[in-house]
């Protein structure tokens, strides 16, 4: 039996971690790919901090966050996000990502990280906007939500929604290089951060997401003798796109795989476990950003197969 460590990306591309096998499975567009969940077997909490559960804890198999209540807690105090290491020493750059058209977002990142950050969040284009010290890049995102209506999270759900019909690269980068325009024009900077000059940089290549066909369907949750398996023709932050036999384009979020004991499965024998149907509809897009036009998102009708 496997258990995952998560989808990590790297300069060879996207593979799948291995708690406690110190190795990992690259994945390959065109390749075949396939899982199956253990017989019998249930869902359990993966800890925090590079901790074990205490109690081992049942966790919902919809859950994107294999924890229980208690280690996502512990977890969450130790984040970037909580705000509760303003000592930090490490260097930090702000940047703004781009996921469809006027979907943009900003956040923050170690500079150590590089790029990874913003691959694992699926981000198709992004530029850094600047660097320094972690409360001045604190400092900044929040300017630039304030002043720019920039929303600092996206919903996993109107990303994907999108991919299938990205705009051409020109036109990504055009809409990247007009926020990154207007934040570093905007007054109130923090002095100790250090302002970076536009360079998008486009993970469609890197994705596999040229010539992406429409999902029609994404995975809920694992279940206990389920398969996931089929050819992988893209990756994009945690999400596998994988294709069946029938020619169907289904979206797997790694993510729940957390917490599941696993083993390996034959690509042919497709997708076993609770999906739920892809369905066009239009999305207002953010306003203060592009107007408010519409776009596109991905509504659900659930459904097993």
């Amino acid at each position: 039996m496997w258990r995952s460590g998560g989808l990590r990306w790297g300069t060879g591309g996207p593979c799948l971690l291995w708690e406690g096998r110190g190795r990992a499975s690259a994945l390959v567009y065109g390749g075949g790919i396939g899982f199956r969940v253990a017989a019998g077997g249930e869902r359990t909490c993966v800890g925090a901090r590079g901790n074990r559960c205490p109690v081992t804890a049942r966790v919902a198999g919809r859950s994107a966050q294999a924890r229980c209540a208690e280690c996502a807690r512990l977890d969450r105090a130790h984040s970037v996000a909580a705000d509760t290491r303003a000592d930090d020493p490490q260097v930090y750059r702000v940047y703004l990502a781009w996921f469809g058209a006027g979907m943009v977002k900003v956040g923050i990142t170690a500079e150590a990280r590089g790029p990874a950050r913003l691959m694992e969040q699926g981000a198709v284009a992004f530029s850094w906007l600047g660097r320094g010290p972690l409360m001045a890049a604190r400092r900044t995102e929040e300017l630039l939500r304030t002043a720019l209506g920039v929303p600092d999270r996206i919903p996993y759900a109107s990303k994907r929604a999108v991919r299938a019909g990205l705009p051409p690269r020109a036109v990504r980068e055009a809409e990247v290089r007009e926020v990154h325009g207007r934040a570093l024009a905007l007054p109130g900077w923090p002095g100790s951060l250090e302002r970076m000059a536009l360079h998008v940089v486009d993970h469609t290549g890197a994705f596999g997401l040229e010539g992406l066909p429409e999902a029609t369907a994404v995975v809920t949750e694992l279940v206990a003798g389920g398969t996931v398996a089929g050819r992988l023709v893209a990756a994009a932050g945690p999400d596998l796109h994988l294709t069946g036999e029938d020619g169907e384009l289904t979206v797997f979020d790694t993510r729940l795989m957390a917490g599941w004991d696993v083993t390996g499965a034959e690509p042919h024998t497709g997708v076993t476990v609770p999906v739920r149907a892809v369905v066009t509809a239009p999305q207002v897009r953010q306003e203060g950003l592009f107007g408010s036009e519409d776009s596109t998102d991905g509504l659900s009708q659930e459904f097993h197969r």
